[in-house]
């Protein structure tokens, strides 16, 4: 057998600690399918003194991420600290440097410096593996980089934020408002304090960017990424939704066009009957369009400290191997730039709910405005709800709309806004067909 392989591990938080406890519970396995011993020899971490569910005195203890990624003792530095620039960025910098194979879990630091980072690899002939950067325990990034070698990718899409998707299907389930699903989430310890990355679509955005470049062999661009999320998602949209055959997740997608790549991030109806729309609670989904098997969709845990610490592994076990790919599927120079496309037709149609003064020609004057944009309605629903009075200053109003473009809409309810028939800006949600 092989000498050990020795890693040094930055960051014992959640992931951390769950990766060593796995490391010695599948050590004899790993010993066998790798041909070699892999071996913790050193960790470091921001607070040396915290209570630990480990033992951190059985390993050396460096005295900082950079230190123990410059150190010739280990092989592999593994980043579980977070965050796109700082110290993170700082030792994974290092560690490829010194010619060191790299092993992070941070989707920050990747979409922002992952051309950089895969070129120093490159450069040095390092190993930089990823799989923990989206989705947690889903293997999305071997899938699409080694799996479907053999595919043109025409779209990759999916649920990729699990704080999201359970705030979403806790509003479902239980008929509670956003904040109270949000409140939940953070008592439960599913979003952070300040969630606004999460629910405002900025995590997903990250993670769609690099799921972008392995799709379609482009640079990284997570700049061109139109963004939405869902903090104004009312449980009036998502009765709505379920009165249509419909449920409201926060997508991701990233599809193939005649101008371009198209990505966005947004709210999105899909219908209930779909694989997707089954996915609930902190789970994540992501589903790939490609010609030879067609459709794939891999479902699983999004996050949590094992999931996250399986895919840490997978990269590891792949360094033992001696395999080194190039981080994004193909070779630096071969990476096109991504050429953005504006948001094309939306073939599902648009939901949008409208709060409209209750004012004699007030529904006619928008279905107006709707038709010098060329905007097809399928249907226009007030909904009034039930115990609302009648002399109300402005009622609910649904409009479902055939296929259209992101323009016209915009265009058109610029419009309905400066005629002051509505009290509030609008509610825009896109429908996907099956």
């Amino acid at each position: 057998m092989s000498s050990p392989l020795r890693l040094g591990v930055a960051g014992l938080g959640t992931v951390g600690g769950a990766l060593l406890k796995l490391l010695d519970r599948q050590a004899s396995a790993l010993a066998a399918r790798t041909g070699r011993e892999i071996a913790v020899v050193a960790v470091t971490a921001q607070d040396r003194g915290k209570a630990r569910d480990l033992d951190p005195a059985r390993f050396d203890w460096a005295s900082d991420p950079v230190a123990l990624a410059a150190s010739p003792e280990i092989d592999v530095f593994v980043e579980l600290i977070g965050g796109a620039d700082g110290i993170a960025r700082a030792a994974v910098e290092t560690a490829l440097q010194e010619g060191k194979s790299v092993v992070t879990a941070n989707k920050a630091l990747l979409a922002k410096h992952g051309l950089h980072l895969a070129k120093l690899a490159e450069a040095k002939g390092a190993a930089l593996g990823f799989e923990a950067s989206v989705a947690g325990g889903i293997p999305i990034i071997k899938t699409l980089r080694d799996s479907l070698a053999g595919n043109q990718v025409s779209r990759v899409y999916g649920i990729l934020n699990g704080t999201c998707n359970y705030i979403l299907s806790r509003m479902e389930t239980e008929q509670l408002s956003f904040g109270q699903c949000l409140a939940e989430a953070q008592k439960l310890g599913y979003a952070e304090a300040d969630p606004s990355f999460d629910i405002g679509g900025y995590d997903t955005a990250h993670k769609l960017a690099i799921l972008t470049a392995l799709a379609f062999g482009t640079e990284i661009a997570p700049d061109a990424i139109a963004v939405e999320g869902i903090e104004h998602i009312t449980l009036a949209d998502i009765s709505a939704a379920a009165e249509l055959g419909y449920r409201i997740k926060l997508l991701g997608v990233a599809e193939r066009t005649a101008a371009g790549i198209e990505q966005r991030v947004h709210p999105t109806m899909v219908p209930r009957s779909s694989a997707i729309a089954q996915v609930m609670g902190v789970t994540n989904a992501v589903t790939i369009d490609a010609d030879a098997v067609q459709e794939l969709t891999l479902v699983g845990p999004g996050a949590g400290g094992e999931a996250t610490a399986s895919s840490v592994i997978a990269d590891i076990a792949d360094i033992a191997r001696g395999m080194k790919v190039p981080p994004f599927g193909l070779p630096m120079r071969a990476l096109a730039p991504l050429h953005r496309a504006p948001l094309q037709t939306h073939e599902g149609g648009y939901y949008i709910r409208l709060s409209v003064y209750d004012r004699s020609g007030a529904a006619a004057a928008i279905a107006t405005r709707m038709a010098e944009r060329t905007i097809s309605l399928e249907s226009i629903v007030q909904r009034r709800r039930a115990g609302e009075l009648k002399g109300a200053s402005a009622v609910p109003v649904v409009l479902i709309t055939h296929a259209t473009s992101e323009k016209l809409i915009g265009e058109a309810l610029k419009d309905v806004l400066a005629d002051g028939f509505i009290a509030e800006p609008p509610q825009v949600i896109r429908i996907e067909r099956e």
